[in-house]
């Protein structure tokens, strides 16, 4: 893991570790806004000077950034590294989509991996929960979008790789009304929908069961799938926009006597 960048050398610096180790290990979320400081000050057992000194030594660190009205947030972390995919991603959204999945095809199945073999029992019940959610959604036949994300962060979260986790999430969060964008668009097809479904259960249940090989082949399995299927819609949908454009050159040219 890691170092932290604050020395516990004060009170003040103490706080300011404690809440450091939660964000590196991933419990405090970029942009998840802390508790009001009252609150926080009792919960970390600490006098409010002494939480305010410490939560100073993380702004100025750049973990932790204020707003106006006094609120504090978690910084958005790496957003230097995703500058660049997020303008690529404006630009070309369908193709950077497939770099995008075809970079998980290279990574995700040994983050699974890892989750099936260093899942706690909290984590195996996090994914437990959103495999549920998707099932639900799937069963009133509703996109599950948001479910899926959700997911996927709790596998990277249950491998226990902080390099990994704030990789995958900073992309993932990203690029995340796109992806829900393109989920949406293969969930209208009953029949992916149900695919999609069994897929993750496959990938629950191989983490479920520690079965690191397993999981490495079911997440590859999926995402090799997804990109596929997309490719399959997004060609769809350009040929569709090509006949309508046809069919509205009527209004454009001036007609043959």
């Amino acid at each position: 893991m890691t170092e932290p960048t604050i020395k516990p050398d004060s009170a003040a610096a103490g706080v300011a570790k404690r809440i450091e180790m939660l964000v590196l290990e991933g419990s405090l979320r970029p942009g998840e806004q802390l508790l009001p400081e009252r609150k926080l000050a009792e919960r970390l057992g600490v006098s409010r000077p002494t939480l305010r000194d410490g939560i100073r030594l993380l702004k100025e660190a750049g973990v932790l950034a204020g707003e106006p009205g006094g609120a504090t947030r978690v910084a958005a972390l790496g957003t230097s590294f995703t500058d660049p995919l997020a303008r690529l991603l404006a630009m070309h959204p369908d193709s950077a989509i497939f770099d995008y999945l075809e970079f998980r095809t290279l990574v995700e199945p040994q983050i699974a991996a890892l989750a099936a073999q260093r899942a706690s029992a909290v984590d195996l019940e996090v994914i437990r929960t959103c495999l549920a959610r998707i099932e639900q959604a799937h069963e009133r036949q509703e996109p599950s979008g948001e479910a899926d994300a959700d997911l996927h962060i709790a596998v990277y979260e249950a491998s226990h790789n902080v390099m990994m986790l704030h990789v995958m999430r900073s992309i993932s969060g990203m690029l995340r009304n796109s992806v829900f964008y393109s989920r949406t668009r293969l969930h209208e097809r009953p029949e992916l929908r149900e695919i999609l479904c069994e897929q993750h259960r496959a990938i629950v249940q191989a983490i479920l069961d520690r079965d690191g090989e397993r999981a490495r082949e079911a997440v590859a399995r999926h995402i090799d799938f997804t990109a596929k299927a997309l490719r399959e819609v997004i060609e769809a949908d350009s040929r569709l926009e090509v006949s309508l454009r046809r069919l509205e050159r009527g209004a454009l040219a001036v007609k043959n006597p």
